[in-house]
């Protein structure tokens, strides 16, 4: 059974993750050295991030031994306002000063599968060719319960490998770079993020749908371990639960 934790709104449900990452990165790094977080991409984790390398948090998790890592992105130029690692570029990296040696940017240079095998073999590099467990990884999910870039109905999720790949979505005519459901899953610690009553159908249709469909509603390819995976709801968001 999942862990489900739900806030009265999003100021307290964002203190309560960054809260949980705090604690992750200092328990990594005990155990380690290192710390190696997945972002995620869209539009909700801005204030998470804008809070974690705020004057309350930045001192509280040692970025010099954090390593960063994107779930996914889309398949454009480097500079193109659509990617995912520029919104965390302005709002983590730069205020951080995080040295570019350690965020694990996706090169969408040449072809989507070109790009998703360069970023396959630069994480395998990082992890020493040893099994790849990340420590966190930050989920979110879309009105479509996509989540990463596993969208309903592509061919990504059928895949088994836990590896990097290009995907074509249709939805939204382009294409993605992702991590498959098989490499998230063997991550330390899972979390969603999720907020707002638009995502209030996909959440039930993913948590509580015993029918539903991992081709409908692919963030069900995600581990449901309550040790490992941790959703973070509003009230609005889990107003199906």
């Amino acid at each position: 059974m999942v862990d489900i934790k739900i806030y009265d709104d999003s100021d307290e449900l964002i203190n309560a993750l960054a809260n949980a990452i705090r604690d992750v990165s200092k328990e990594a790094i005990d155990a380690q050295g290192q710390f190696n977080f997945v972002l995620s991409g869209g539009s909700s984790p801005r204030k998470l991030y804008e809070l974690l390398s705020s004057e309350t948090y930045k001192n509280q998790i040692d970025w010099e031994k954090t390593w960063f890592f994107f779930g996914d992105e889309r398949f454009v130029p480097e500079n193109d306002p659509q990617r995912n690692s520029l919104m965390a570029k302005e709002v983590l990296f730069e205020p951080l000063n995080i040295a570019e040696s350690r965020i694990f940017n996706i090169d969408t240079s040449g072809t989507p599968e070109e790009a998703a095998q360069r970023y396959a073999d630069s994480i395998a590099a990082h992890f020493q060719h040893k099994p790849i467990e990340f420590d966190f990884i930050l989920l979110g999910l879309g009105d479509n319960a996509h989540t990463a870039s596993l969208f309903p109905n592509t061919s990504v999720l059928k895949e088994t490998e836990a590896t990097i790949k290009s995907v074509f979505v249709k939805e939204v005519d382009m294409y993605r770079i992702t991590m498959t459901a098989p490499l998230i899953n063997q991550a330390k610690k899972i979390a969603f993020l999720v907020f707002g009553k638009e995502k209030s159908e996909a959440v039930y249709q993913v948590l509580k749908d015993k029918t539903a469909s991992v081709t409908q509603y692919p963030a069900r390819l995600i581990n449901s371990n309550e040790k490992k995976v941790v959703w973070y709801l509003d009230t609005a968001a889990a107003s199906r639960l």
